[in-house]
């Protein structure tokens, strides 16, 4: 697919009128939600004077590595009008969750971080955006919000993106599974070792992983993969370990 042929700074509204990156997500987004991408740039530009969120802002940076990368796995969640229970676990700068939170109205998100300032930030933001109702924040290692009761086996939907080696991610997120759920590992580069690892550690976890999916993002800006896990029986008690030992001693 070729480039988008607009000024990096209008890329938005260049998006919104040019069909075909928004016909590799399946989606056009309604002027509304295009302006509430437009508003979280802004307010990035804002906290990242203050806190060290994210060097995605500007650009194809911020319409293409962060939105559209965002939202390209979420294909079979879109069309839905089902009220949607999400997690992001190292949200960071709020991504993928606050994008996830305007493309999907009928989600309620729960993102994730044990970096309290970077959380403030997010807070902030969420509010900025009117997100506040359906936006829940979590200051806390993943270890523990997969032992929460309030958490644990409660969502439908987990993500995690550029956080840890995929059989870490996987102990993060498959205990917060409900019976139905899936978890979404956004990935850079994958290769067949990586997915016998995390074949490996999902069948530790009472998970199954489905065949990786790929996308070459426009503009040039790479190859991405997202690999889904899906419960096969209840994820076994003593999973996660306690903090600090999914990344010292992974499940491979």
């Amino acid at each position: 697919m070729g480039t988008v042929a607009c000024d990096p700074k209008e890329v938005a509204r260049c998006l919104l009128t040019t069909s075909a990156p928004w016909e590799l997500l399946g989606w056009q987004p309604a002027a509304a939600q295009v302006e509430q991408f437009e508003q979280l740039q802004q307010l990035l530009r804002h906290w990242n004077s203050r806190v060290n969120l994210t060097r995605l802002v500007e650009g194809d940076d911020y319409w293409i590595s962060q939105i559209f990368d965002s939202l390209w796995p979420l294909q079979a969640w879109r069309d839905s009008r089902a009220p949607l229970q999400v997690i992001d676990v190292g949200t960071g700068g709020g991504f993928p969750g606050l994008a996830i939170a305007i493309a999907l109205p009928q989600a309620q998100l729960t993102l994730v971080d044990s970096v309290g300032r970077k959380l403030q930030a997010v807070e902030a933001m969420a509010s900025d955006l009117g997100l506040q109702s359906r936006v829940q924040l979590r200051c806390e290692r993943a270890e523990k919000t997969g032992r929460d009761p309030d958490c644990r086996g409660h969502f439908d939907l987990a993500v995690a993106r550029a956080v840890a080696a995929a059989p870490v991610v996987a102990e993060y997120l498959v205990p917060l599974l409900n019976t139905t759920g899936k978890a979404l590992l956004y990935r850079g580069q994958w290769q067949q070792e990586d997915s016998r690892q995390l074949q490996r550690a999902a069948a530790l976890l009472n998970a199954r992983m489905e065949e990786p999916q790929a996308m070459t993002l426009p503009a040039e800006r790479g190859q991405r993969h997202v690999i889904t896990l899906t419960p096969s029986a209840p994820c076994p008690r003593f999973y996660p370990r306690a903090i600090g030992v999914p990344g010292k001693q992974p499940l491979v």
